[in-house]
């Protein structure tokens, strides 16, 4: 989340005319994330009393083709019992709207708070509720393709310009060589669903060790499922410039994971590779918009050094160190 795109509180009381919400008290721009332009709403509400939503604005990352396969999905996840915001139709049904030139949508608000520094409960609880997401989406009829899976890599890396090197020296010749021992190691016949592809601790809602919201699906996409554990092993178990590695939290990820879906013999044998893969995928990102975010933007730019020194871990991990043997593999 983040605000690339200001909206005047008139052109906001307008939008919301549209919805049964009641009328505008607050909006504030939310400046986590890259991808969109987010801002929480506070209303009447239609029964007089204050009502919060997320309002967001879709920015250069998110097609708006792909806005369909996005509502459809969180309904489908939401029918079955898991905590997601869905987005809510307008008084004709329509969910999705222009705003300020760009295609918007009012999404529920779901409470709970993001964690910085995970406990090992914490971890536990939110490597259970992605098995339980991937196994309510099992059954999920829609597909997407993952624009930053592996085919996706090296063209961003280009989108680049020759410019890693000035977030860091040999940063260029690093993520070459990465992108070569990827294309080579990737195993491509691994269980494959719908998985989220972002779930970082700010896409996490927590009440204590309670999930209450799963929220960010816009990098949600078809690809292999313990891809999707790779991401969230990243993004949960280090301190968030990368240096250090909490492996109380990356056992107690994992088995939580598996706590609902035992990972296959194979699936445990290419994690380390997986891990590598999401590391710098994440990389990449991040470069990118280290680069290319406009100065004006309200965004906090992310450090990309924080995922090269992830990617020298995993690098020189092994897939059981990183797993450990909480649970025994599926044959």
């Amino acid at each position: 989340m983040a605000v690339y795109t200001a909206v005047p509180a008139e052109a906001l009381a307008d939008f919301l005319a549209d919805y049964d919400c009641g009328t505008l008290i607050s909006a504030k721009g939310i400046a986590e994330g890259v991808s969109n332009s987010n801002f929480l709403v506070e209303t009447t509400g239609s029964d007089g009393l204050g009502h919060r939503y997320i309002l967001t604005l879709y920015e250069h990352r998110t097609d708006p083709e792909d806005l369909p396969f996005f509502i459809d999905l969180l309904d489908h996840l939401g029918a079955k019992g898991l905590p997601v915001p869905r987005f809510i139709p307008d008084s004709v049904g329509h969910h999705v709207k222009t705003l300020c030139g760009r295609p918007a949508c009012l999404i529920e608000f779901l409470t709970g708070v993001s964690v910085t520094e995970p406990t090992a409960g914490q971890a536990f609880a939110a490597g259970r509720a992605m098995a339980e997401l991937h196994r309510a989406a099992a059954d999920f009829v829609g597909a997407r393709h993952n624009d930053l899976g592996i085919d996706g890599w090296q063209p961003l890396a280009a989108s680049c310009d020759g410019d890693l090197d000035s977030i860091a020296p040999g940063l260029e010749a690093r993520v070459t060589d990465e992108l070569a021992h990827l294309t080579a190691a990737w195993p491509d016949r691994l269980a494959r669903s719908v998985i989220h592809a972002d779930l970082f601790p700010d896409n996490v809602l927590m009440l204590g060790e309670r999930v209450t919201g799963l929220i960010d699906f816009y990098f949600s996409c078809t690809d292999i499922r313990a891809y999707d554990l790779a991401v969230i092993h990243g993004a949960w178990c280090f301190d968030g410039d990368g240096a250090t590695y909490h492996a109380d939290r990356g056992e107690a990820l994992v088995a939580g994971y598996q706590s609902l879906l035992p990972l296959s013999a194979e699936e445990r044998a290419a994690f380390s590779t997986l891990c590598r893969g999401a590391a710098i995928r994440f990389l990449l990102t991040r470069a990118y918009d280290w680069i290319n975010t406009p100065a004006d933007a309200m965004v906090t730019r992310k450090d990309p050094l924080a995922y090269l020194r992830r990617l020298d871990f995993y690098a020189a991990a092994s897939a059981d160190s990183l797993l450990g043997a909480s649970v025994e593999a599926r044959p």
